[in-house]
This record gives C-alpha cells, structure tokens and sequence, in this order.
C-alpha cells in the first residue's frame, strides 16, 4: 500500500491535511521557515545554510528575501544566479524546479497543490500535487501565480499580475489573467535600454 508521499510524487490524490508523515515533515519546515524570516538580513551565512539544508538542490550563488514561505522545502531545486525577493510562496507537494539566471519579483506564489472540485474529497482533506518548471533566463514579474502543473520555457519574461495556468514557451513576453503570449522577445528588446 502506497503512502500518503508516495501517492503525492505520483501526482493522485492524497491526504495532506491528516497524514502525520506530512504533518510532521511540514512542521519541521515551517520551524526553519520562522528560523529564516527571523534572521538579520546581513546574516548572510546563516540564511544561505538554512536554505542548503531545506531544499533537494541549490547551486553557488543564490539569493531569497525575507520573508519567504513554503511547505516541505526539499521538493524545490534552484539553479545558478537564482533571486527570489520578498513575501515568496512556493508550496511544494510536488517538485518545483528553477533554471539558472531565474529573477522573482515580489509578491509571487508557485503552488503545486489543488483541491477536487468535489467538496466530500475536498473535506476529507485530499489534494493533488503536480510539478512546477522554470527554465534558465527567466524574469518573472510582482505578484505572479503559477499553478499546478505549469512549464515556463528558457528566456521567458512573465508580466506583472500574471496568473500561469498553462505552459509558456520560451523566448516569449507573456501576461495577463490567464497568462498568455503577448509576442516573442526579439532583437530590439535587447537594445531598449541604453547600458552607460
């Protein structure tokens, strides 16, 4: 028989609200997550160990903002060059995964859980949990949300107020409530801002 994790990482309904596996686990984070948003900001090398211990995968350089909140901690892999600023959710049933060179603005949430549309599951506590990727080069802008299950693609700029609820390729501007393409990023957007 398949625990409640088990059922989670193969993307079926499981219990999160009752599973005392889970329970624990989100507990032992949220105590570190406090830990975190309680540190000084200068106190660089204590927040960049607290993040090495939460999360499955970190590179050299990285950056997260105070405060930052998250479920489990070890579903989510970071890659080079990785900046989060400040009030960031990512929950994290399942895997969360960020490329190199990825930039957060405020205010943003990836969540990979949902709940049935069928309220008895709903208040038995089910939930589902389906992956997140991010690709290498991306910027995503203030007070974004990027639900279950969605790709966004290398090179990719997100607008501000975004809701992702499907892919996004890369080398794309895309916005809006539901996110979608805007226009490709082209040559000319290299040169719109003047460097010196």
């Amino acid at each position: 028989m398949m625990t409640e994790k088990e059922k989670c990482h193969k993307g079926l309904l499981y219990d999160a609200n009752y599973d005392e596996e889970l329970l624990r686990e989100r507990a032992v984070c949220k105590d570190l997550c406090y830990e975190y948003n309680s540190l000084r900001p200068s106190m660089t090398a204590e927040r960049t160990e607290i993040i090495r211990r939460l999360f499955g995968k970190t590179k050299c350089n990285f950056l997260i903002e105070q405060p930052f909140y998250y479920d489990y901690g070890y579903n989510i892999e970071i890659g080079e060059n990785f900046y989060m600023n400040v009030n960031c959710v990512i929950l994290d049933g399942a895997k969360i995964t960020f490329g190199d060179n990825v930039f957060v603005a405020p205010n943003c949430g990836f969540y990979t859980a949902g709940h049935p549309l069928d309220a008895e599951k709903r208040n038995m506590g089910l939930e589902y949990a389906f992956p997140i990727t991010v690709g290498n080069n991306v910027w995503i802008g203030a007070n974004v949300s990027v639900l279950p299950g969605v790709s966004i693609g290398d090179d990719a700029v997100i607008g501000a107020g975004s809701v992702v609820t499907k892919n996004i390729p890369s080398g794309v501007l895309a916005a809006g409530n539901p996110c979608r393409v805007i226009r490709e990023l082209t040559e000319e957007d290299k040169n719109k801002y003047r460097m010196e």
